[in-house]
């Protein structure tokens, strides 16, 4: 789908901020243009109105990939992965069920660019159980600044996450730029097939 749609696409170099702008001044669809657009996709196959979804909407994949610019990734492959996820909720929009695209998109962008961060970052790569893949993606949200965790904050998030008090002060060091010697990922690790989207909330 994505090939034939000619989208705007974000460059790292130099051209990010006019992408930005660009997206921005594209107008929102209103709930009745959105739903007319996505049942022409659903029953034409119209290309055309697939693009204005996806057009419409590219601002929201904008403000999810700022979500993840401490991992060390240009904010331009996010948003293209972020991109990806979108074109992929579109194809799949259901407007009959009375949920509205920007809602059902969330999940398939974060699930692109979730994969993406795994697949590109290597501390996310000796993040070698599910419970730390989640403390991964869950502790800068849960810290409240940049000052080291006290032993009651440690505790607390290791409670909430479900995860050992050491894997929190393992993971917090990893992200200060200590780097911590671990083994690699096992190849026969319990955990080999999980997948991003089921740590999506």
């Amino acid at each position: 789908m994505n090939a034939s749609m000619n989208l705007p696409m974000p460059s790292a170099a130099g051209g990010l901020e006019g992408y930005v702008q660009a997206v921005n001044r594209i107008p929102v669809l209103t709930h009745e243009q959105e739903l007319e657009l996505a049942t022409r996709f659903r029953q034409q196959n119209d290309l055309d109105a697939a693009r204005q979804l996806v057009l419409s909407h590219l601002r929201v994949v904008v403000s999810v990939a700022r979500g993840y610019t401490g991992y060390g990734l240009q904010q331009a492959d996010l948003i293209q992965e972020g991109n990806i996820g979108l074109m992929k909720a579109v194809k799949r929009y259901d407007p009959e069920r009375g949920v509205r695209l920007v809602s059902f998109a969330l999940h398939w962008i974060r699930a692109e660019i979730h994969e993406f961060v795994i697949r590109n970052w290597r501390m996310v790569k000796i993040a070698t159980t599910k419970s730390q893949r989640k403390l991964f993606f869950n502790l800068r949200s849960l810290k409240k600044g940049l000052e080291p965790l006290r032993p009651q904050q440690v505790s607390e998030i290791a409670q909430q996450l479900n995860v050992s008090e050491h894997d929190v002060v393992e993971m917090e060091a990893r992200f200060s730029g200590h780097e911590i010697s671990l083994d690699p990922l096992s190849s026969n690790d319990e955990d080999e097939s999980y997948a991003p989207v089921q740590y999506l909330a």
